[in-house]
């Protein structure tokens, strides 16, 4: 079981009657960025970014990348508090690999469609109903589902991962379909998939896309894999978030049409300023592909995550040790 402690002095949550202002202590400090590397320095932490943050979180963040790259950041950091801006299931892999450090989260509310739409005791019956078969779980899941896994991936690494497994034994791939069947047509492996997928991913727009191709007819389409397939069909260039910025750095075209989630091109800009880079709109039409989830974490709630040194992952040492099995497997075998 994976929970948040209650904070750790309560005395500081400015407990108040309804309806009446905030007390003085509660207001965040005009100068949030300030008051963020001040505490980050007294609290020893590190604070660690996926790609899809705020451009303001990415911005105050000591390491920023992917979820191989945050994976490996984690199990390395010699920081005593670890501050997660990302969901729920990456400050869990952090609590896996760092039983003995603090890992905070902003807020907790910050979830995953994906890791959703995979409970963890569908996932052991679909085991079961596949005794012969290794489990290879991409890492946008619990720890739950974790501890049920032979092995874990991320989109980074996973054709490389399954290149590796033994060519007699079947697998199990989940919970992104999306990205199995690109896995599977990759590796050449047959993977029985999970029938889950991510909510940013599937709500591009192919006609937007179309659109967006006439309108800019020399600019390269970058995808992540957990696309569905007649938009990969349409892409110049399929992989990880990492490694879509490093194509945007390296590939001589000057603009880029970007199938994933918007968070990425304020890196993108960073990198590479002299080109051009553009978003694809949902399926309504709207700029419905910024994660939900990711975007609760604000600049505030990373302040007072720090002040308050909650919320807190905690997890119970038998689950911890189950899950971390098949990430030690996986970071063993990316190296």
């Amino acid at each position: 079981m994976v929970f948040a402690a209650a904070p750790r002095d309560a005395s500081r949550q400015g407990s108040q009657a309804e309806g009446s202002p905030p007390v003085a202590a509660d207001l965040p400090p005009a100068d949030l960025p300030a008051a963020i590397a001040e505490l980050r320095r007294q609290r020893k932490a590190v604070i660690l970014a996926h790609y899809y943050q705020d451009d303001a979180i990415q911005d105050v963040a000591d390491f920023i990348g992917d979820s191989l790259e945050l994976a490996r950041k984690a199990a390395s950091t010699d920081a005593e508090v670890i501050v997660f801006c990302g969901v729920h299931f990456m400050a869990e892999t952090a609590k896996i690999l760092n039983p003995g450090k603090t890992v905070l989260l902003p807020d907790l509310e910050a979830g995953c469609s994906l890791a959703d739409a995979c409970p963890a005791e569908a996932f052991a019956a679909f085991r079961a109903e596949h005794p012969d078969h290794i489990a290879v779980s991409y890492i946008n899941c619990s720890a739950a589902v974790k501890a049920n896994s032979d092995l874990i991936c991320t989109s980074s690494n996973a054709v490389d991962l399954v290149r590796q497994l033994p060519a007699d034994r079947p697998i199990l791939f989940g919970p992104d379909e999306n990205l199995g069947r690109w896995v599977q047509a990759q590796s050449g492996r047959a993977l029985t998939l999970w029938p889950g997928s991510c909510q940013v991913h599937v709500a591009f727009s192919e006609q937007a896309l179309l659109k967006l191709k006439l309108e800019h007819p020399t600019a390269e389409v970058l995808a992540h894999p957990e696309c569905q397939q007649h938009l990969l069909d349409l892409a110049d260039f399929i992989g990880s978030t990492s490694k879509l910025l490093h194509r945007a750095e390296l590939s001589p075209a000057d603009s880029f049409i970007v199938l994933t989630e918007p968070g990425i091109l304020h890196q993108m800009r960073l990198k590479v300023p002299d080109k051009a880079f553009f978003e694809v709109p949902g399926t309504d039409g709207c700029s419905c592909n910024a994660c939900p989830y990711m975007r609760l974490n604000t600049l505030e709630k990373l302040w007072r995550c720090l002040d308050q040194m909650a919320p807190e992952i905690v997890m119970e040492e038998p689950l911890r040790l189950r899950a971390l099995a098949p990430i030690e497997k996986m970071l063993a075998l990316s190296r």
